[in-house]
């Protein structure tokens, strides 16, 4: 049960002690970072590169059933110094997922395991409440504990403004000011921080997040980069990535992302836009539109100036996509067909005598 005390420390859960001991050949072990097809994995044994068996490979048929930075796995631990391979992933807690890019019926995990998600958004000129709605929307369905980090209010005129814009938008949901230019700047993050707990930063590219990890490391251990002159981001961060702090908490650092699509996010849409939910149970008939109907509480709370059009929009933006992802018929059929594919194909093979 030794190792099962030291993985403790990245957060290995007592749960899975009954799954190693019954594969008591198998290695438990956690994802640090993934590149080129090949993971790197940390287990009592130390840390060492790995990749999935053929068999899970040849048993899987969607991206997201591979193994994420954070998950927790089962490895044959190879002693000669090869890679180690992966035999099994355990369940997942949480995952932060969005549409993976370019794939139009295909999920992608973010990042595993987390128990909060801090969503960073710069003050600057890159601040944009209708993203951080769609930041908060998907991850209220992530299962950790979102968590709005706004960086580098040394630049901003009106921070006063700017944190009554987010709150109106961030319902449920704790507000953390840092800056860079204070020693101090990153402190009020470390509440959230503690021993066995992972949290992963999640933000558009240039918000500052590597410098805030830099500090919660004690080390410049991330590259940084400044603005391009139209004060957009620069990506410093090309991977995923999990860190073991000196307070005994892990953070998973994550590239910067410019496209978040939805995917399967109604609970979280429902909590964040919780005032127009409201509001629509409000109004006279239970199928309204909200367009020409009479007794429609939402067209009154727009004409009144209670509710803000952009708002109603963004809320009308995220349903139209979140509804279209979830039509998943042309995705399952595309399964299915792989599945019968991998079925001709066991058909065809010479039996062994």
């Amino acid at each position: 049960m030794d190792h099962l005390i030291n993985m403790k420390k990245y957060g290995f859960p007592e749960v899975f002690s009954n799954q190693t001991l019954q594969n008591s050949h198998l290695e438990p072990a956690r994802i640090l970072s993934q590149e080129k097809g090949f993971y790197r994995i940390i287990t009592d044994k130390g840390e060492k590169l790995a990749e999935v068996s053929g068999k899970f490979r040849f048993q899987t048929t969607i991206l997201s059933d591979y193994p994420a930075v954070g998950n927790f796995v089962l490895v044959n631990w190879n002693e000669s110094g090869n890679s180690s391979i992966i035999e099994s992933l355990l369940p997942r807690k949480s995952a932060f997922i969005r549409k993976a890019a370019g794939e139009p019926q295909q999920e992608q995990i973010v990042a595993a395991n987390i128990d909060t998600v801090f969503l960073c958004m710069a003050l600057n000129h890159d601040f944009n409440l209708r993203r951080l709605e769609r930041y908060i929307s998907i991850a209220w369905d992530s299962g950790a504990m979102p968590v709005v980090v706004l960086t580098k209010s040394d630049l901003c005129d009106d921070l006063e403004q700017k944190l009554s814009e987010v709150s109106s938008v961030a319902f449920g949901v704790d507000v953390l000011v840092t800056t860079s230019t204070e020693e101090n700047g990153y402190k009020v993050l470390l509440p959230f921080i503690s021993e066995g707990k992972t949290i992963a930063f999640i933000e558009s590219s240039g918000v500052g997040k590597s410098t805030l990890i830099n500090r919660l490391l004690g080390k410049d251990q991330l590259k940084t980069n400044g603005l391009r002159n139209d004060d957009k981001g620069r990506h410093t961060t090309t991977r995923r990535e999990l860190f073991l702090l000196p307070s005994g908490g892990m953070v998973i650092d994550t590239p910067g992302m410019r496209e978040l699509g939805m995917w399967d996010n109604d609970d979280g849409i429902e909590r964040t836009f919780r005032d127009i939910e409201e509001l629509a149970s409000q109004c006279k008939f239970r199928n309204c539109t909200h367009t020409n109907e009479p007794g429609c509480a939402i067209r009154s709370a727009l004409e009144m100036g209670e509710l803000e059009m952009n708002r109603w929009q963004s809320y009308q933006k995220l349903k139209a996509e979140n509804d279209y992802m979830e039509d998943k018929e042309s995705y399952m059929i595309a399964k299915g067909k792989r599945e019968k594919e991998i079925s001709k194909l066991i058909k065809k093979m010479p039996m062994k005598q």
